[in-house]
């Protein structure tokens, strides 16, 4: 998918269905970038095998932010659309953004690919569990 810039600005599998599709036009169309959950997953563990060789760095503090500008970067870290997001949270797609701008700014992000970095970095999704940090079964 391209943006507005004419640049990708999404990415979904040959399998992605028509439901699928449409959410991430929509998502594009509104100005964020989209990734499919399996390429999020994808990408992390290769970039965390990666890492696990390079020297290694102290992770950002989550500690100057409120509950939900952590919770919202952990889905994020799952792989989720703000409008995935906002229904699993039961907010509002504007608030899962003004929730994830802040987390970014705290955190000194310029990029949704950073923060699913920084979500595995500080423990708030563990690589290959599918679930983040204080999750219950799903």
């Amino acid at each position: 998918m391209r943006g507005a810039a004419g640049r990708a600005s999404g990415f979904l599998l040959k399998d992605a269905g028509p439901e699928r599709l449409l959410a991430a036009l929509a998502t594009v169309m509104g100005g964020d970038a989209l990734l499919a959950p399996s390429v999020t997953r994808r990408l992390v563990e290769a970039f965390t095998r990666q890492v696990r060789s390079a020297p290694v760095s102290t992770p950002p503090d989550l500690g100057a932010l409120t509950s939900r500008e952590v919770e919202v970067p952990a889905q994020v870290g799952r792989g989720l659309s703000n409008p995935e997001i906002a229904d699993r949270l039961v907010i509002s797609e504007a608030t899962v953004k003004t929730h994830l701008n802040r987390a970014m700014t705290e955190l000194d992000l310029d990029s949704r690919a950073q923060a699913v970095v920084v979500a595995y970095e500080t423990g708030l999704v563990t690589p290959g569990s599918g679930h983040t940090a204080g999750d219950c079964a799903e």
